[in-house]
């Protein structure tokens, strides 16, 4: 996507809506910097910004204060999808790192069923049949396919109001309701590291590097334990998804 392209769409606006556009640009950044932290090398911030302001302009056309929603509610979530959108074209993350992915997953389930209790690293790199270090290299290669993962709600399908402040049926809402408590409740029973870290991402919007130096680990680490939350959560949560 070229800054041109961009750049033409800008020139549709009004002046009125310029202004408006020029007011919302630092939740554009702000947006592509928190993504730019979960995300490999070969992704641009830049790119995220120019993608980020495409969703705005539609956020902008599109906007219905009648839904619910606050505008910045809106556009947030229009930017947020326009960016996914762009990284989804990409196809950044390889076949390989997926199936790592659910290998940790599996992994952990099958630990936990064992168990009782929540899985230790050492018992899910056991479990793996590899060393405790490789397992956190595992973690760590995949930790940027989380970006497209439970957290990632269908943007469309918020945005137009399916979900905020949209019509359902009783069941539609039922399951989203349902799948959201349970969420909310694997959340609040991860191991006290993972439920801060999530936390402080996703609820105080620190990058890796500021939660790092929350923690006093390093942003690797945090990454790490980011990594294997999501993972944890996907493995109990086998019957939503």
């Amino acid at each position: 996507m070229s800054g041109t392209h961009v750049y033409e769409q800008v020139q549709k606006q009004s002046s009125n809506e310029l202004l408006d556009l020029e007011s919302y640009l630092p939740l554009v950044k702000r947006i592509a910097y928190h993504l730019k932290g979960r995300l490999p090398d070969s992704v641009f911030v830049d790119d995220l910004i120019q993608s980020g302001i495409i969703g705005l302009i539609e956020a902008m056309q599109k906007f219905n204060a009648n839904q619910g929603a606050s505008f910045e509610t809106y556009a947030g979530i229009r930017i947020r999808g326009a960016m996914l959108d762009e990284i989804r074209k990409g196809d950044w993350t390889p076949r390989s790192v997926h199936r790592k992915s659910r290998e940790v997953s599996d992994a952990i389930h099958r630990v936990e069923v064992k168990v009782g209790r929540e899985a230790r690293d050492e018992e899910i790199a056991i479990e793996m049949g590899v060393e405790i270090e490789q397992y956190y290299h595992i973690l760590q290669d995949t930790s940027s396919a989380q970006l497209l993962s439970i957290d990632e709600p269908d943007h469309e399908e918020l945005s137009e109001g399916k979900i905020i402040g949209g019509s359902q049926t009783p069941f539609a809402e039922l399951s989203e309701s349902g799948f959201q408590q349970a969420l909310a409740s694997e959340i609040g029973n991860l191991p006290e590291k993972e439920k801060l870290v999530m936390a402080l991402y996703y609820d105080e919007e620190l990058n890796l590097k500021e939660i790092g130096e929350v923690l006093e680990v390093s942003e690797s680490r945090v990454s790490q334990i980011h990594s294997q939350a999501i993972k944890r959560i996907r493995s109990r949560m086998v019957n939503w998804l």
